[in-house]
C-alpha cells in the first residue's frame, strides 16, 4: 500500500508586500506562478501508533528537516487530527526543488503529504477543508496544492485562480546556502526604517497585483510580463547575500528578458523567450560560477497531482 504524489514549486512573479501588522505578518498581493520543478512524496503504513516519520532523498537533503518540526509531516499530523486518526505512515520525499531557496519547496511537500494521506486513508477530505489544513500550516502551502497561477492576499493564503494564456520559459540560478524567510522579511522592515519611510501598516501602502501584469499572464506576453516583474523582497535578500547581484547581472547579460529573486530567496529566476534562450542563459549562469546549479523550467505548472495509488 502506498500513494505517490507529485507537488511543484513556485516563482513569485510580483511580490507586493504591506507593512509589519501588529501580529507580526504582513499583507501580500503574491502573484504565483507554479513552474515545472518537482519533489515527489510517497506515503506507507507503518505499523499501529507508530506515528509518523520522514526520510527524504535528493539534493541537499542535509538541509531537510527529518523531525516533527519537517512541515510534511505536520500536515500528516493536521489531516489525522482532523479525522480523529492515528497518524501512521512513513512519508519520503524526493527532493528536487531547491531547498530553502524561495520556491516553496517545504510547503509543496505539506500540499503533497497532505493529497497523498487522503488518498491513503480514504479520507475523501473536501478541497476546502484541505486548503484551509494548508492555510494552517504556512502561506504558500495552499498554492503549493492548487497550482497553476494565482493571486494571494492576506499572508499570502487567500488565493483567486488567475488565467495563464501560454507557457513561459525560466532559468533558476540556485544559490549555495539558503536564507532565511522571517530573517528576510525582518530585512526588508530594518531597510524601510533605513530609508525613513517606516515600516508599519500604516507607513506602507496596501499592496495591490499590477493589472498589467495580470493582462500579459493572461496574453501569453513573456515580453509584458519581463517588463512588469516585482518583488519588494529583492533588496533585503540582496542586502543579505549581495553575490544575488552579480547572479542576477550575469543572467541578463546573458539575454534574459527580466531577472529577479525568486520570493525570499537565494535563488534567483530568470524570464526567458524560448526554449533556446533559457538553455543558453542556464549556461552562462554555470560557466560564470556565480550559482551551484542552473535549472532550466516552464510554467504554469499543476499543483499537487496523484501520481501512483496502490490502496
Amino acid at each position: 500500500m502506498s500513494v505517490t504524489v507529485r507537488v511543484p514549486a513556485k516563482v513569485n512573479v510580483q511580490l507586493a508586500v504591506g507593512g509589519l501588522r501588529p501580529d507580526g505578518f504582513h499583507d501580500l498581493a503574491n502573484v504565483f506562478l507554479a513552474v515545472g520543478l518537482y519533489d515527489e512524496i510517497t506515503v506507507t503504513p507503518t505499523a499501529p501508533t507508530e506515528g509518523p516519520r520522514v526520510t527524504c532523498s535528493g539534493p541537499d537533503t542535509h538541509h531537510v528537516p527529518l523531525d516533527r518540526s519537517n512541515l510534511a509531516l505536520r500536515a500528516v499530523d493536521a489531516l489525522a487530527l482532523r479525522h480523529g486518526i492515528s497518524p501512521d505512515v512513513h512519508v519520503h520525499i524526493d527532493k528536487d526543488i531547491p531547498v530553502a531557496g524561495g520556491m516553496a519547496g517545504g510547503s509543496a511537500d505539506a500540499a503533497g503529504a497532505l493529497l497523498a494521506c487522503d488518498t491513503l486513508w480514504g479520507t475523501r477530505t473536501p478541497r476546502e477543508e484541505l486548503l484551509d489544513i494548508c492555510a494552517e500550516l504556512g502561506s504558500d502551502v495552499p498554492f503549493s496544492l492548487v497550482g497553476g497561477a494565482a493571486l494571494g492576499r492576506g499572508r499570502g493564503e487567500v488565493l483567486t485562480p488567475l488565467e495563464v494564456g501560454g507557457t513561459f520559459h525560466w532559468v533558476f540560478a540556485v544559490a549555495d546556502g539558503g536564507l532565511s524567510t522571517p530573517a528576510v522579511y525582518r530585512e526588508c522592515d530594518r531597510l524601510r526604517e533605513r530609508r525613513g519611510t517606516g515600516s508599519g501598516v500604516d507607513d506602507v501602502p496596501a499592496p495591490e497585483a499590477s493589472p498589467v501584469l495580470l493582462a500579459a499572464l493572461r496574453s501569453g506576453d513573456a515580453r509584458l510580463l519581463a517588463a512588469n516583474l516585482s518583488n519588494d523582497l529583492q533588496p533585503a535578500a540582496v542586502s543579505l547575500l549581495p553575490s544575488l547581484d552579480e547572479t542576477l547581472a550575469v543572467g541578463r547579460e546573458a539575454g534574459a528578458l527580466a531577472a529577479l529573486v525568486s520570493g525570499s530567496g537565494p535563488t534567483c529566476a530568470f524570464l526567458a523567450e524560448d526554449p533556446a534562450s533559457a538553455s543558453d542563459i542556464a549556461v552562462a549562469l554555470r560557466d560564470a560560477d556565480v550559482c551551484r546549479d542552473a535549472r532550466t523550467a516552464t510554467s504554469p505548472a499543476p499543483g499537487a497531482t496523484v501520481l501512483r495509488a496502490a490502496v
